[in-house]
């Protein structure tokens, strides 16, 4: 059975996700541990008159090589993942992991050469990936460490991941599509709005998105998806919140994040645990201005996972990323981070867009 699960996930990833063409070049990266879809896949790639390079990693492999590297290593560009960004079609990654804490413990000293390092490279990802110059997806194979972080037995998260993804669904690419008509309706009102009121009792945040695109995001990009989503006008953000959904970032977890926002800069920030982890992020550039505000439509996802590729699309919340913009939405501003923080407005919550209600208590009522 999880075969042909994994044959219907891999004609979704290549047919509809990086709508793969002939000749194109597409770059995957993964763990051994995805196996059995990376097979998938390469029959999928290959048929479709494309190719594929693989870098499928060893288990603890960034660990080993952050731990063995001096920092003078680790601030050299590496020129062939810069050729890949520059020259591929298009770009999967397939998280695999072996475990989600095997990088907590580095340096930070270490962790900043390395984003420095890989600065170029990432402000050239953004941009091709932005201008869909290069299409690209990130997706989930259950593990057994993902399963024990959400709190599930590997038969519970295999079903999750695959129901969260409509693999279940006889044609998953025309289930996708009808998602994506169905957001369709509330991304065109918020499209034609300049001011957004984030409303709840946990939340009071309000923006801009004069000359901004908020973008229907229904499975190109992201697998699973299931959201709608815009860069706010940097300096326009202002407010309070608390994020009521813990969220993992370089390894770490943060609780019960609450921020104050000013002219759209981050102010002030506490957590329940993870105070550590806020100051080290906020330090680096571009981390205490947001790159995203979004909406999470995805029904079929109703529980945490503590795995941001599906929590911030469950279905009733909303989401804000510090840090880095999405450039096709016209984002401005520039970081090394993206994290996305996710509230709960299922009870309570509501939206407006131009002081008129169109959300509430997790719901669209326009």
């Amino acid at each position: 059975m999880n075969q042909n699960v994994y044959t219907k996930y891999a004609t979704l990833l290549t047919d509809y996700c990086l709508a793969v063409k002939p000749n194109e070049r597409v770059y995957i990266t993964s763990t051994y541990l995805a196996e059995p879809l990376l097979q998938e896949l390469l029959k999928c790639i290959y048929s479709r008159g494309a190719s594929a390079h693989l870098n499928v990693e060893l288990q603890d492999q960034s660990k080993i090589i952050m731990d063995a590297a001096p920092v003078a290593t680790l601030l050299k560009q590496n020129e062939i993942q810069k050729y890949i960004v520059e020259n591929f079609d298009c770009y999967l990654v397939i998280k695999a992991p072996f475990n989600l804490r095997d990088t907590q413990n580095i340096a930070q000293e270490k962790r900043k050469a390395s984003v420095e390092g890989n600065k170029e490279i990432s402000k050239i990802y953004n941009q091709r990936t932005g201008t869909y110059q290069m299409r690209r997806s990130l997706c989930q194979f259950p593990t057994q460490a993902g399963a024990q972080e959400a709190g599930m037995s590997l038969k519970e998260y295999e079903d999750f991941i695959f129901q969260s993804c409509f693999l279940f669904e006889d044609d998953p690419i025309q289930a996708w599509k009808n998602l994506g008509i169905s957001q369709q309706k509330a991304t065109d009102y918020l499209n034609q709005s300049k001011s957004i009121h984030y409303k709840g009792p946990n939340i009071d945040i309000r923006f801009s998105t004069e000359g901004r695109t908020w973008i229907n995001s229904d499975g190109k990009a992201n697998m699973p998806s299931g959201e709608i989503y815009t860069a706010p006008v940097e300096e326009s953000v202002q407010g309070h919140v608390k994020f009521t959904l813990p969220s993992l970032y370089m390894g770490q977890e943060a609780e019960e994040v609450a921020l104050e926002i000013k002219d759209g800069v981050v102010e002030k920030w506490t957590a329940k645990r993870g105070q550590e982890l806020l100051d080290q992020v906020f330090d680096m550039p571009g981390a205490r201005m947001f790159g995203e505000c979004a909406i999470g439509c995805n029904f079929n996802i109703q529980r945490m996972t503590k795995n941001i590729l599906f929590d911030e699309k469950i279905g009733g919340t909303i989401h804000m990323a510090v840090g880095q913009s999405y450039a096709q939405c016209g984002g401005k501003n520039e970081s090394s981070v993206h994290w996305d923080m996710i509230t709960d407005m299922t009870n309570g919550g509501e939206i407006w867009a131009d002081n008129k209600l169109i959300y509430q208590n997790g719901q669209f009522v326009i």
